[in-house]
């Protein structure tokens, strides 16, 4: 599992620049849970790289708050799927971090036509419930 980090088209991590981390994980696992050193720690520091365009890091460190970025994998058995998962989610939060900002909305104003027919059926409503009264 050890290459570059691939984020989106753009943005590509290199690994020297990701910090593994491994221990042991709790749950399943059998005699091997004890022994084997599956849970994964990505840790990648957003400050420092030389990947990201400065643009795009002001925003991710706008965005994310921190200067690092840790990343915890133990929902499988063997090291490599977490390694796997692991990088997948980093690069999930990267890639919502530095996507552009949502375009701002145009204030509109409902319709004629559609306020007319809200209040008709308002109306409508109210004369079925009062038409249930006792006189």
């Amino acid at each position: 599992m050890s290459g570059p980090l691939v984020v989106n088209d753009s943005v590509v991590i290199p690994d020297a620049e990701l910090v593994w981390r491994f221990s042991r994980s709790s749950g399943p696992g059998g005699q091997g849970v004890n022994t084997t050193d599956s849970r994964v720690e990505l840790v990648f520091d957003v400050a420092a790289t030389t990947a990201l365009p400065p643009a795009l890091k002001a925003r991710a460190l706008e965005r994310l708050g921190t200067g690092t970025i840790t990343v915890a994998a133990s929902e499988y058995r063997s090291q490599l799927r977490n390694r796997q998962a692991a990088a997948h989610r980093l690069a999930q939060r990267l890639r919502e971090a530095i996507a552009p900002p949502p375009k701002r909305r145009r204030p509109t104003k409902p319709s004629r036509g559609s306020v007319e027919r809200r209040i008709a059926a308002k109306k409508q409503r109210s004369d079925l419930k009062r038409l249930r009264r006792e006189p």
